[in-house]
């Protein structure tokens, strides 16, 4: 028993699965004219895979029940055996404990696999829960035969069933509920009631209830179906929500009134079966298949249809092979498209999209004859028993050939659902599609679905132009545009040209018909094509293509948007300026600022709307560059209107003072403007360009000749001023005004020899040109550098004294008191050297005392051992060590200069040494020569020695001052002093 559940191949298996593999292969997959290959790596497992469970029951299987992935069946007279799948290797076996003769009629396991009813054929019923070993008897239930059972799908749990329905041999339907708990005291029977609550009849008899199902759908809506030999019952009605718990009887008493809705069949077998199929992801079942005498009735259940909840419903018949009186059908279960159908050698699987028998496997004779089939609701396991053994069938990825039944019945949609996983099936469906729809004249949705396909392109394009289907010819190419890859360049750019020659082929037969509505959505299209982001790059890299394309069709207007949508600007500027639309041309400028093409065409617009062209210059503001517009400004100013003028000297200010150019280019050539046109301006843009060179941005020589030419005498000046050239500026502003001449003889402020020139020049020419003495003398009141002396030469001999009387009376006394005050200067001059040549003499006379126990401020040893220095602030050095300790400190020419001077005094003492050695007579006679000449000169190098060295103290001069940011170790010695301290 440990192996109870262990799997093996049955030798039928193989045989059935190669003969499915057979009829696959005859299908027409493989090499197609699409070009998908169909290659399989591995054998593709059957749909309906069988296997025989490995057990050898000690005793005949009488009845078997699954559900939720518990077994349970009935073996021999008096024994129960329950297997959990999960846990094949622990069966547990129980006794029913019959005396009597009693066999189990049938077994009924709800959904949960909790609950167990073992019918019996003296009409009772046993009850066993799946957490116990304890059968019980249900005493309400005694005298009915039980047939069929309804569960509470939504009610039932593992300790109760909920109202539930049950079916007797009688006709009956009872209601009732099981509870697994121990009753009171009073009530030990776990059968909480049991009460009938309709009957079911048949040619006015009662029929035996063989099957009942129970389904809630939306809004609280119950739906029950009662089958019996030939009738086929529905009972719908409504449960107020939380009124569940309290039954089914609301329901049948809804319908007392009218008969309920069935569906019946003349042919009687002595039973029926019906079966339900349920999708992994609904709560409800969506098809059904109910076995009777006729055939299998089967169809959908459409829980919103108010009276019936079958739908699409259609009659499989028997096959000959099937005879209800001889071979009858035994058991059905229904799967997503199929129905099982089970008879006492074989089962057979039938489609339900077409009806065929698509799978028969054969039961060899040494299992005994099949008995009964049943699907596991929860696990989609199908089971299958005899008296001797146990089968079971995977069925796995039943929906792999569907797309076949799908599009053999030309219902391409589904087709298309159920292989989308395979590409070379959808290939297939496509291409029969697209060949429905062409065969139908259904043009466009045919194009559509051959682009899709991997039929030969060449074949599709020309079926679409032999049959002169030009609008489902383009849309053809356009949705095989759609579908190619950026890399493939050649196949994008053909369709692109075709698709531009088809668009602009219709658009001119659109215009010759007089069509307007239909030609301007085609228009529209048209132009959505050029502008498509995906075919961009293909269409600018074309682009002098469809140009041409364009050109030879005549289609101006596409053509600008084309150029357009290339961002081809400067085709549609050369378009508008060649139609005279200058302020469509300035339109498209302004609203995509490209400068370069504003420096291409502003010539021309400049020359037909000036006004236009500055705004748009000015809006750019710094994007443009001033100088490259000159040309245009300066082609058009000289020749155009005065409102060309008047807009480029707008532009012109628009630079100098808003942006704040400072290209001279610009500022000359609006210098040039002010002069030629608005002269009223050229004296207030030099003013504001500024008096300093530095700040001036435009030629100062090209404006001195610019006014010059044009007579802008003050003009002149001002830029004579800024040159500094005074003299210039100075006879040229006596031309206009003396004011002005005055203005720019004081500019000279730091040389008074010139300021001098400048004034004797406006006094000479007030003299001699004005003649009027009076001004002349007020020229010496506004330059103090002139007096009467220096402009009375300038008069004319009949001029009396009286007119410079009192000028010559201030001169007198201005002279008088610079006198006096050069008194004063010689006498504080006088008693300044009076009191130096007094200090001089009081230093020569000054001494300072040295103790013989002082010492060297800067070795530390006795002060007298050799010479020394001694200063006012009371430091003393020996004279080596002050040398050492200055030199360092010394500037460069100073060393150089103290060096030099100690060589020189190393020399004179080595004469000195000399004349105390006999000498020749000749040499003797030198050294008299230079005796005086040598000791003057030793004094002199020392004095100049002691003057670098000696001049102050090292510790308290200026030298100490210079050194206090110097380190007090040399930074190239401080490694040395550092290892010298460890």
């Amino acid at each position: 028993m440990a192996s109870i559940l262990d799997e093996y191949e049955d030798s039928q298996n193989i045989r059935q699965g190669s003969q499915q593999r057979s009829r696959l292969t005859s299908a027409n997959i493989g090499l197609t004219h699409s070009g998908f290959v169909n290659v399989r790596l591995e054998e593709e497992k059957p749909i309906f895979n069988k296997q025989r469970i490995d057990f050898t029951p000690p005793e005949r299987i009488n009845h078997l029940a699954v559900c939720n992935n518990q077994l349970c069946m009935s073996l021999g007279k008096d024994t129960l055996l329950r297997i959990d799948l999960a846990k094949p290797d622990q069966p547990n076996q129980t006794e029913l404990g019959r005396k009597d003769d009693s066999k189990v009629h049938k077994l009924f396991l709800d959904p949960t696999g909790s609950h167990l009813l073992i019918s019996l054929s003296t009409s009772e019923c046993l009850y066993l829960n799946r957490n116990t070993q304890k059968v019980r008897s249900l005493s309400r239930w005694r005298g009915h035969l039980i047939e069929s059972v309804g569960w509470n799908k939504l009610l039932g749990n593992e300790t109760s069933t909920g109202p539930i329905l049950v079916g007797t041999s009688q006709g009956i339907i009872f209601e009732a509920e099981i509870s697994a708990n121990e009753g009171s005291l009073f009530n030990t029977n776990p059968d909480q009631y049991f009460r009938q609550v309709h009957s079911l009849e048949e040619d006015n008899k009662p029929a035996p209830v063989c099957c009942l199902e129970i389904e809630r759908g939306p809004e609280n809506k119950y739906f029950i179906i009662a089958t019996t030999r030939k009738r086929l019952f529905q009972f719908v009605g409504k449960v107020a929500e939380g009124s569940e718990q309290q039954g089914f009887s609301a329901i049948f008493n809804q319908n007392q009134d009218l008969l309920p809705s069935f569906q019946e069949f003349p042919a009687n077998m002595g039973y029926s079966e019906i079966t339900f199929y349920t999708a992994k992801l609904r709560n409800f079942p969506k098809a059904f298949a109910w076995m009777m005498g006729n055939g299998v009735l089967y169809g959908q259940l459409d829980y919103v249809r108010p009276d019936s909840l079958l739908s699409d419903v259609q009659v499989w018949e028997y096959t000959p092979d099937v005879d209800i009186s001889q071979n009858k059908p035994i058991s059905i279960v229904l799967t997503q498209f199929h129905f099982l159908l089970l008879l006492h050698d074989r089962i057979k699987a039938i489609c339900t999209l077409n009806g065929q028998v698509v799978y028969e496997d054969v039961f060899p004779d040494k299992f005994g004859p099949l008995k009964r089939m049943i699907k596991d609701p929860v696990g989609g396991l199908v089971w299958i028993y005899t008296e001797r053994a146990v089968f079971r069938y995977h069925i796995q990825r039943e929906a792999r050939d569907v797309w076949q039944m799908y599009m053999s019945m030309n219902k391409f949609d589904l087709a298309k659902e159920y292989c989308r996983d395979r590409p070379e099936c959808l290939d297939m469906v496509l291409a029969k599609e697209a060949d429905h729809c062409f065969q139908n004249r259904k043009y466009l949705e045919s194009a559509k679905c051959y682009a899709l396909t991997q039929n030969y392109f060449e074949e599709v394009a020309l079926k679409f132009i032999e049959a002169k289907q030009e609008d489902a010819l383009k849309e053809f190419l356009l949705k095989k545009l759609s579908n190619l890859k950026p890399s493939e360049r050649t196949q994008i750019t053909l369709l692109v040209t075709w698709l531009t020659e088809l668009y602009l082929n219709r658009l001119g037969q659109l215009e010759s018909d007089g069509n307007s509505l239909v030609f301007q959505e085609t228009r529209e299209e048209f132009r959505q094509f050029l502008s498509c982001p995906k075919h961009r790059e293909c269409l600018y890299n074309n682009r002098g293509t469809i140009y041409d394309l364009l050109a030879s069709h005549g289609n101006v207007d596409d053509m600008v948007y084309f150029s357009v949508v290339m961002q081809d600007y400067e085709r549609v500027i050369s378009h508008h300026c060649q139609h005279d639309n200058f302020g469509a041309a300035l339109d498209v400028l302004a609203k995509h600022c490209d400068e370069k093409l504003f420096y291409k065409f502003s010539p021309v617009l400049m020359q037909h709307i000036p006004k236009d062209v500055v705004d748009a210059w000015i809006q750019m503001g710094k994007r443009l560059d001033p100088k490259k517009l000159i040309p245009a400004l300066m082609n058009y100013s000289q020749m155009g209107s005065s409102q060309q003028i008047n807009e480029t000297v707008r532009y012109m200010e628009f630079c100098v003072y808003e942006l704040r150019v400072t290209e001279e280019a610009i500022h000359n050539y609006l210098l040039s403007l002010y002069a030629k046109y608005k002269s009223d301006s050229l004296l207030l843009y030099l003013r504001q360009a500024g008096t300093r060179p530095s700040e001036i941005h435009y030629d100062l020589k090209y404006a001195l000749r610019l006014c010059a030419e044009h007579g802008f005498l003050k003009a002149c000046v001002l830029v004579y001023r800024i040159m500094e050239l005074h003299e210039e500026a100075v006879d040229l502003a006596l031309q206009v005004d003396v004011d002005l001449a005055k203005s720019c003889a004081d500019l000279p402020e730091d040389d008074e020899e010139m300021r001098k020139k400048l004034w004797l020049k406006i006094a000479r020419h007030v003299v001699q040109e004005e003649k009027d003495v009076k001004k002349a003398m007020n020229c010496l009141s506004s330059c103090d550098l002139l007096k009467i002396e220096d402009i009375l030469p300038f008069f004319p001999d009949f001029v009396t004294i009286d007119h410079f009387k009192e000028a010559i009376c201030s001169s007198l006394e201005e002279y008088n008191k610079h006198i006096e005050e050069l008194k004063q200067e010689m006498e504080e001059a006088t008693e300044s050297a009076k009191r130096i040549r007094e200090d001089i003499q009081e230093m020569r006379n000054k001494y300072g005392v040295v103790d013989s126990q002082e010492k060297c401020a800067a070795c530390d040893f006795p002060l007298l051992n050799r010479p020394f220095y001694l200063f006012l602030c009371g430091h003393m050095f020996h004279n080596d060590c002050l040398f050492q300790e200055v030199t360092p400190h010394l500037s460069a020419f100073k060393q150089n200069r103290l060096e030099e001077l100690q060589k020189k005094l190393a020399a004179t003492a080595q004469s000195s040494k000399s004349r105390h050695r006999p000498a020749p007579k000749e040499e003797a006679d030198t050294a008299s020569l230079g005796k005086g000449i040598g000791a003057t000169s030793r004094e002199q190098i020392v004095s100049d020695i002691d003057d670098i060295v000696a001049s102050e103290c090292a510790y308290c001069g200026e030298l100490m001052i210079k050194s206090i940011d110097k380190p007090f170790i040399d930074p190239q010695k401080f490694e040395q002093e550092k290892s010298s301290w460890l």
